[in-house]
């Protein structure tokens, strides 16, 4: 579909809300982040997604010192890690591991429980440079919440990018397929992650999954809507579920993710690294890292 009126016979969906990103914050001492979206404030409407942070880009001068996060602990969700520009070193206590560059894709299922570290990359470091990352959770469902723990490190190289018809700019498909095309995220439900790149002032639309959570990530440039809805940089455009495809009538320079999920619906109890479904299983898990059931770093 690459324009409104090739799209004339297909359901729009509508945009629901705006979600405007937070003030920076830093985690640990190497990622500044802004979160995008949260399930604390949005609960179910965004599931199978949880939250979004969006670190940087930020430039950091050469520096010996490792700077990121130290050893913590995840159950109940995965973490996607994807690098634009900088670099990012992770190792977990299953044994998981490896380094992200520009264009590079992390998915690590915590399920069950482990525990991970994540730093600038030591040439990175060493030569300083601009960091900018995304990092979502995906939920999962209860019945795959205590599954054993999972990594696929994704290289640049084996991401599919397709042109968009029109001139409209590329998608690299991560998870999930778009014009039969498939990525190569192996994921627990039915999920889409779209690296988009668009460009252009003429109206196009996107097939998307009827019924499904649809998540429109603006991380630079802007998206124009239907109307007067324009989604800037480090905002969030969350559209109803109804209906087959967003249709955008212009863009300028923007990159984005586009998230598309089969919704989970189940109870989401979370308190900080560890999102269950209910308060005992959220005790549990403290009580299974503190015990040392999650694994140590050595």
């Amino acid at each position: 579909m690459t324009s409104l009126e090739i799209a004339a016979g297909k359901s729009v969906k509508k945009l629901q809300r705006i979600q405007r990103g937070s003030d920076r914050r830093w985690v640990g001492d190497g990622f500044p982040v802004r979160n995008l979206f949260a399930y604390s404030s949005l609960g179910p409407a965004i599931s199978p997604f949880l939250l979004l942070d969006y670190a940087g880009p930020v430039e950091f001068p050469p520096t010996e010192k490792r700077l990121g996060v130290g050893e913590h602990p995840h159950r109940g969700f995965e973490t996607v890690t994807i690098v634009y520009g900088g670099e990012v070193e992770h190792r977990d206590s299953s044994g998981g591991g490896g380094h992200i560059a520009p264009g590079d894709v992390q998915w690590m299922t915590a399920a069950s429980g482990l525990v991970h570290e994540e730093f600038h990359g030591r040439d990175f470091a060493r030569h300083g440079g601009v960091l900018e990352m995304v990092q979502l959770w995906v939920n999962l469902p209860a019945r795959d919440k205590m599954s054993p723990p999972r990594y696929q490190g994704i290289l640049n190289s084996q991401i599919p990018v397709l042109d968009l018809p029109g001139g409209h700019g590329s998608l690299r498909v991560i998870a999930g397929e778009f014009d039969g095309v498939r990525g190569p995220a192996q994921t627990f439900t039915p999920v889409h992650v779209w690296d988009i790149h668009l460009v252009g002032e003429q109206p196009f639309c996107l097939p998307v999954p009827e019924n499904h959570t649809t998540v429109l990530v603006v991380l630079k440039g802007s998206v124009h809507l239907s109307g007067s809805d324009v989604i800037g940089a480090a905002e969030v455009g969350l559209f109803e579920r109804t209906g087959d495809q967003i249709c955008i009538h212009s863009a300028k320079d923007a990159t984005i993710l586009l998230l598309c999920g089969e919704p989970i619906e189940e109870p989401i109890v979370g308190s900080g690294p560890f999102v269950m479904n209910s308060a005992e299983e959220i005790k549990q898990a403290i009580t299974d890292y503190q015990s040392g059931r999650m694994g140590r770093l050595s």
